[in-house]
């Protein structure tokens, strides 16, 4: 089992569990099928049972077929925490290497940088789709190989797009729910803020402290969320008898609450 040690904004070395090589590959080839079963689905629909002409229709066609394919792991990734759905399947996600949620910039270089899939996106609407699939797997196998490459040869098993993102593949033990993000379902009724000083902390300062409580939860290191109380504390001059968890759970509630009111 291959260890990631990424420090963070309060000098805290969170540890992940590196993705395995067959965990990704299943991922991507989960994904894969998921956007083949749309493409020929969507032309079922449009072609065979509408009766429409895709020569008389390329626009509307990029539109409703290559775009959301194309946009697919992006918008996934996004929405699902660092995950598509290949990747939720094999409990593996995206994290940065600052510990916490990858910013949208970060999202967008990462994807940017898969390529290899345009052809396949939209060069079905020039020439059969059949053609389009065989053609797209012997490129996605030749250009596979470089990647195979340069995630066996970097410390951290990045790709190209992991590197210039500065993102990680990493195991996860569990499905991500809406608890293991930064949101919360607040109560606005009689809320009270007790720290408003929380909205002086960064988007990745915030990510960074669910790290750690979930991280300091699952391996029961209370030591880790004690260093994080006594920075943040001396960052933001604040002072407080709650327990270093419940101190830093309550920063994550007032921040919720704050931000939704921006």
């Amino acid at each position: 089992m291959s260890i990631i040690n990424i420090g963070t904004t309060f000098n805290i070395d969170l540890e992940f569990e590196i993705a395995p090589f067959h965990k990704r590959l299943f991922a991507y080839i989960i994904d894969f099928f998921i956007l083949i079963v749309y493409l020929l689905g969507m032309k079922a629909v449009l072609y065979d049972a509408m009766g429409m002409e895709m020569r008389e229709n390329i626009g509307f066609d990029i539109i409703v077929i290559s775009l959301p394919m194309f946009l697919y792991s992006l918008i996934a990734e996004v929405i699902m925490n660092g995950q598509t759905i290949g990747k939720r399947l094999m409990s593996i996600r995206v994290i940065s290497m600052t510990g916490g949620e990858p910013t949208l910039g970060q999202f967008i270089l990462r994807w940017i940088t898969k390529f290899f899939e345009w052809p396949f996106l939209f060069g079905y609407v020039f020439v059969s789709t059949y053609n389009v699939v065989f053609v797209y797997a012997i490129i996605t196998g030749i250009l596979g190989i470089g990647v195979v490459i340069i995630i066996t040869v970097t410390p951290n098993s990045q790709r190209l797009g992991d590197l210039a993102a500065g993102t990680a593949v990493v195991n996860t033990k569990t499905d991500l729910s809406i608890s293991d993000t930064v949101f919360m379902n607040i109560a606005t009724n009689n809320y009270k803020v007790v720290f408003p000083q929380v909205m002086r902390l960064t988007d990745s300062d915030i990510n960074t402290i669910k790290s750690v409580l979930t991280q300091a939860r699952k391996r029961k290191n209370e030591e880790l969320t004690y260093r994080v109380q006594n920075k943040i504390k001396e960052v933001l001059l604040i002072e407080s008898e709650l327990p270093a968890a419940d101190f830093l759970e309550k920063l994550l509630e007032d921040y919720n609450y704050l931000a939704t009111r921006e």
